[in-house]
């Protein structure tokens, strides 16, 4: 910040302004150009960004000296380095406000594992051979130790805002394996960044302060709880708005840059460790957040990223690897920092049982580097009298790290579909103690409430919080025409608030925001605008860009006050249609009547009650599966009611078990076996019984029925006893017990028991999930 203080005192800002301003406003076209041309083979944009800089800086267009004269000026490069300061503020801090915390939570021990494996290799063998280097290129011996600690620092540093770029631009911020590498390069940035930190601290004052580092760290935990309250404080605020106003949110986060330029220049620890503090602790619920991300992702992946990534590679000057001592200390650094870490990876992933292959590319990743290298050697430059030589090769070795690495992790990835695609699995193969991803699509706020209490229903366990997204499907509507000059437009015709879902949204997220703030389940919220006949497609793709396991649509009919159904919205019974044709994943239609259960039967209200129809099938197997997160639910009643045909018993003579007692009723449970769909039927449902309700977890009844009208009887009898039907959609839609249903059929798309379940004739008082099970195709 002492650079900031001369910059700001300074004299002559004009020209130094106007050249930074020219200069940011080139490397956002060059690296824009380089975009659009390598975009159709997948490299992503930091590639493009630090190549941009590459071009116009000392390596290539700064080397012709009308442009060198006005780009590299006296104090130009003080300039620049205050724009990189709140540059990297800004991005670190909305790192924070990003970052997935339950996620960190679970995989802290995978994630510890996988950097300090990765690191310690690059330690050790930069740290062997730290003495000839400093032979090489410094021969001050009273520095020594300093050139140690910053050697083996950029070396062992992984940079994470490259990390989490590469990782989304690939499509693997959703992954298993795209999470492992964000929170190790986290990890091992947090770690690189406090001890460098440390160590130049210590460099400057001429000795550790623990009484600077104490104050560092308590005024951050101070600051970090001014912010939250501010931001709880400013969540009551414009109750009427989706998103806080210009003038409320910028001050706020200008105290947060201030508060890091406070740490930076008179505390101990690094602003970069306060800003990531602060956004960490930012609460998450809320407009404040909201508005914060929404308006900081803007800036931040438009402007900021693309400039601060093309200043690095702006600084290196690739002339000076024609030095032959240059060109030998950058083959042997990045050949030492690649090997390290893919090296150390490999064995975290063989002890971790991670493929090979992910292994590669998990070094390959964690050998980006960044922004800790430009500014710990900036810093080095600005405190320390060392030889520029070898801090060009150490700018020079960053960016080839980059390059290098990021090409080649592009290229495995983008060729690899099999390892790192999306591979959808059913509910039916995945185990209920792995983490559930839901995309709940919602066209209105009319579904919130019983849409954020099913997937309250379906996370069973804090440790293993369900990973929910929430997506706004808005019609995009044509303009309309009008003959009218601007001037004489009544107001609600100059707005588009209606038109792309702006009422709605308000009322969306003041739903989630209780229901977040009410359970500590967070649902990440989204926004989809497209003309009905494309809605699927945006449904699937953001499916398959998410990982979701499930997918749940709201039925296209809504419920009046008089109990009867209605039809919602044009177009939405199509776009549901067309996802469960097209959809890459599990889907569930969602026939929304409240969840808080029948008025004749008010003790179900404080327990809820939840019945699961088998009828057999894929799609019954997969309800079932589903039904497991609910079953593991604590709060939960859940009962399997299974259908048989009577005749089976009578006629077979097969033995009846008795299993289980549900409340007074004795329970039988009998195992017919009637074809190959049959056996995997009772198979699938004899283990399900083992595991949950030998245990009294869940509840299990069978029903005997001969036909399809016996059947409806059947279900009529149990409405009032539950909130929720769980069932299949396609649960042997041609079996006698079915038979006749599909007479009175309104939605084929729902199978029988779902269309029964959700027609208005069928007057019910609970909600209907129904469940298509994903059918992979057959390449």
């Amino acid at each position: 910040m002492d650079v900031t203080r001369k910059v700001l005192c300074g004299n002559d800002l004009f020209n130094p302004v106007i050249a930074m301003g020219l200069q940011a406003s080139l490397l956002l076209s060059v690296s824009h150009l380089l975009q659009i041309a390598v975009k159709s083979i997948g490299i992503p944009t930091p590639i493009p960004q630090i190549t941009a800089g590459l071009l116009i800086g000392h390596s290539l267009l700064s080397k012709i000296k009308p442009l060198e004269s006005y780009f590299i000026q006296s104090n130009s490069a003080d300039y620049y380095n205050v724009l990189a300061f709140f540059g990297r503020t800004c991005v670190v801090f909305l790192i924070g406000l990003e970052l997935d915390i339950a996620y960190m939570k679970r995989y802290l021990r995978s994630a510890s594992i996988v950097t300090l494996a990765a690191s310690l290799p690059c330690i050790i063998i930069s740290g062997a051979i730290s003495v000839f280097m400093f032979q090489y290129f410094i021969k001050k011996q009273e520095n020594f130790a300093t050139f140690l600690f910053i050697f083996m620092l950029s070396v062992a540093n992984s940079a994470s805002p490259l990390v989490i770029r590469f990782i989304a631009e690939l499509r693997l911020g959703t992954s298993e394996f795209g999470r492992l590498a964000v929170c190790s390069s986290l990890l091992n940035d947090i770690t690189c960044i406090l001890c460098g930190g440390l160590v130049m601290k210590t460099v400057e004052d001429g000795k550790f302060k623990w009484g600077e580092w104490i104050w560092s760290l308590l005024f951050t935990a101070i600051v970090s709880f001014a912010v939250r309250r501010a931001a709880l404080l400013l969540n009551k605020c414009s109750p009427e708005r989706q998103y806080l106003k210009n003038t409320q949110i910028i001050p706020l986060f200008l105290f947060v840059l201030l508060s890091a330029s406070f740490v930076d220049r008179w505390g101990a620890a690094n602003s970069l460790l306060t800003a990531l503090v602060l956004g960490v602790t930012f609460p998450r619920q809320g407009k404040t957040a909201r508005t914060m991300t929404h308006k900081l992702s803007y800036a931040v992946y438009t402007f900021v990223l693309p400039i601060y990534f093309g200043y690095t590679g702006f600084q290196a000057n690739f002339a000076d690897a024609a030095i032959l001592k240059n060109f030998v200390g950058v083959i042997v650094i990045v050949t030492l920092s690649i090997s390290g870490k893919i090296l150390g990876a490999l064995i975290a992933c063989q002890y971790l049982k991670i493929p090979l292959k992910e292994g590669i590319v998990l070094g390959l990743l964690l050998n980006l580097k960044g922004h800790f290298d430009v500014m710990i050697l900036g810093a080095v430059r600005l405190k320390i009298d060392w030889n520029n030589s070898f801090i060009e090769v150490m700018l020079m070795t960053t960016i080839l790290n980059t390059l290098i690495c990021g090409i080649v992790v592009a290229f495995i990835v983008l060729k690899d579909t099999r390892t790192f695609a999306y591979k959808a699995i059913t509910l039916q193969k995945q185990n209920p103690e792995k983490e559930l991803r839901v995309l709940a699509c919602v066209h209105g706020p009319r579904n919130i409430p019983t849409m954020v209490k099913v997937i309250g229903w379906l996370s069973w366990s804090k440790d293993l919080p369900i990973c929910a997204y929430l997506m706004h499907l808005v019609e995009l509507l044509p303009k309309k025409r009008t003959s009218k000059m601007y001037h004489q437009l009544e107001d609600d015709e100059l707005s588009d608030d209606d038109a792309y879902g702006g009422n709605d949204a308000v009322d969306i997220n003041d739903g989630v925001d209780a229901f977040v703030t009410k359970t500590g389940i967070f649902i990440r919220q989204m926004k989809s605008v497209s003309s009905i006949s494309s809605m699927f497609e945006d449904v699937c793709n953001v499916a398959v860009d998410l990982r979701a396991s499930l997918i749940i649509l709201p039925f296209h009919k809504h419920q009046r006050i008089d109990g009867k159904m209605e039809i919602s919205k044009d177009g939405i019974r199509a776009t549901n249609q067309r996802v469960l044709r097209n959809a890459p994943c599990t889907v569930a239609v969602l026939v929304d009547r409240g969840l808080e259960g029948s008025s004749q039967a008010p003790g179900l209200k404080t327990i809820p009650h939840v019945a699961t129809l088998f009828f057999g099938g894929p799609d019954d197997r997969e309800a079932l599966s589903l039904s497991t997160y609910i079953a593991l639910h604590l709060g939960m009643n859940l009962t399997v009611i299974r259908f048989l045909k009577a005749s089976t018993i009578e006629n077979n003579g097969l033995e009846r078990i008795n299993v289980s007692s549900h409340g007074n009723n004795q329970v039988l449970m009998a195992m017919p076996s009637c074809g190959a769909e049959d056996e995997v039927d009772n198979a699938y449902l004899e283990d399900f019984y083992n595991r949950y309700v030998t245990s009294g977890q869940v509840g299990y009844i069978e029903k005997h029925v001969k036909n399809g009208a016996q059947t409806a009887i059947a279900l009529k009898d149990i409405v009032e006893l539950y909130q929720l039907f769980i069932v299949g959609n396609g649960g042997r839609r041609n079996s006698a017990i079915t038979n006749g249903m599909s007479d009175w059929e309104e939605c084929p798309e729902l199978g029988n028991v779902g269309d029964l379940l959700a027609s208005a004739e069928f007057d019910l008082n609970c909600s209907v999930l129904i469940i298509q099970q994903y059918k992979p195709s057959l390449d």
